[in-house]
């Protein structure tokens, strides 16, 4: 067999892989990534493109954790998309550069004044009536806006940045099919037996979100153990140039419902629905669950017509580090088990985060110093298509 060393292995190709890949190859690590499917495929694809700033945290007037970890992304993102960042995002579509909070009535003198402290100064601010977006610019909307200082990005596009500069270190191989040496909790080497490949690999990087679990059987991995948070996220298909990017906030902790808004290829737009919305609807059917954000949407925003708006539901897991009482985690996550990292970055904005912690556990070694090349004859992973396109066929 062609025996190849790399530094770094990394399998599974969302934005998370992708993201650490670069970092990785700008670090000077020989690294490459093994993609069974197609590149964001799985969680990347599924996800609204928000690159939160942890303001949807701090809704019960507590400045928490997650609030605290993720306030530093979107400025991260901000200097990658303006090509003065770790990697060169100039090429990737920006679909809003603000997200919004509304309420249907006042915000409340505390949540005002929680907003108004030094810690969210740059994060929040009261937008306006002559500055709203088009959608709240209605007489019938009588609530409050506020601007929060998150962007919205087109996920593919996001992928395509990323595969670019690395191209030639991305492949497309099922993990799972691989034959593993092991010695102890060390992998000393990935058999591509069809290929007549072995890989060495000084680290193995896993980035594959639901993968993990079949993954960590192959592998013997028993902790970390993965959690599965189920949401049931709702699309509406519709006529009006009405883009929409906003949480709307009631009295709870959570928003009540997140809409963004995604291009269509027939150049219609979608409304994609999460928040309490897609939470609380994992144990509805899709007839119930488009019946209750039907509902929903009419309540929040009672003058837009969609009755000609057509409407499918998508579930969706998020993959994330088993937490004991399966709440969301506050940061992204890489633990070293051997000389394998397990990882998950939680949120989408969460991957450089990510990726700073899974290069704290590599090492160079100047004998892994094989050709990506040698790995052609596997082929090139497409990236994904957006779910809607698929739904709506």
């Amino acid at each position: 067999m062609k025996i190849l060393k790399f530094d770094l292995i990394i399998v599974g190709g969302g934005v998370a892989g992708l993201w650490t890949l670069n970092r990785a190859v700008q670090s000077g690590y020989n690294a490459i990534l093994l993609e069974k499917d197609t590149l964001g495929g799985g969680q990347t694809i599924r996800s609204q493109g928000i690159i939160h700033g942890g303001t949807k945290y701090a809704l019960n007037g507590v400045l928490t954790q997650a609030s605290n970890t993720i306030k530093e992304m979107p400025q991260r993102w901000r200097d990658c998309l303006e090509g003065k960042g770790e990697i060169d995002l100039t090429d990737v579509n920006i679909l809003s550069d603000a997200h919004y909070m509304w309420s249907k009535g006042s915000l409340g003198s505390k949540m005002t004044t929680f907003f108004a402290t030094k810690a969210f100064r740059g994060r929040v601010e009261e937008v306006k009536k002559e500055k709203r977006p088009t959608v709240f610019q209605n007489k019938a909307f009588k609530g409050s806006l506020y601007r929060l200082n998150e962007l919205v990005l087109d996920v593919p596009s996001v992928v395509d940045a990323l595969r670019k500069p690395v191209e030639d270190r991305i492949y497309q191989y099922d993990f799972t099919q691989a034959e593993i040496e092991q010695n102890g909790e060390q992998i000393s080497a990935i058999n591509l037996q069809d290929n007549n490949l072995k890989l060495i690999p000084g680290k193995l990087l896993l980035t594959s979100g639901e993968g993990f679990e079949k993954i960590a059987s192959q592998l013997k991995i028993e902790q970390p153990e993965m959690q599965r948070r189920p949401l049931h996220m709702v699309m509406v298909k519709h006529n009006h140039n009405l883009p929409t990017f906003a949480h709307c906030i009631g009295t709870g902790s959570k928003p009540v419902a997140t809409i963004t808004t995604h291009p269509c290829s027939d150049g219609k737009q979608i409304w994609y629905l999460g928040g309490d919305v897609a939470e609380t609807g994992v144990d509805r059917s899709n007839e119930e669950q488009i019946a209750y954000a039907q509902k929903a949407i009419s309540d929040l925003l009672p003058w837009i017509d969609l009755s000609t708006a057509e409407w499918r539901c998508l579930r969706v897991d998020r993959a994330e580090p088993k937490q004991s009482t399966l709440v969301r985690p506050d940061s992204a996550f890489a633990q070293q088990v051997g000389n394998c990292i397990v990882s998950w970055p939680t949120k989408l904005a969460l991957s450089p985060d990510l990726a700073d912690q899974a290069l704290e556990f590599c090492q160079h070694n100047a004998e892994n110093s094989s050709e990506p090349s040698e790995l052609s004859e596997l082929g090139k992973p497409a990236t994904t298509q957006p779910v809607w396109e698929t739904s709506f066929a």
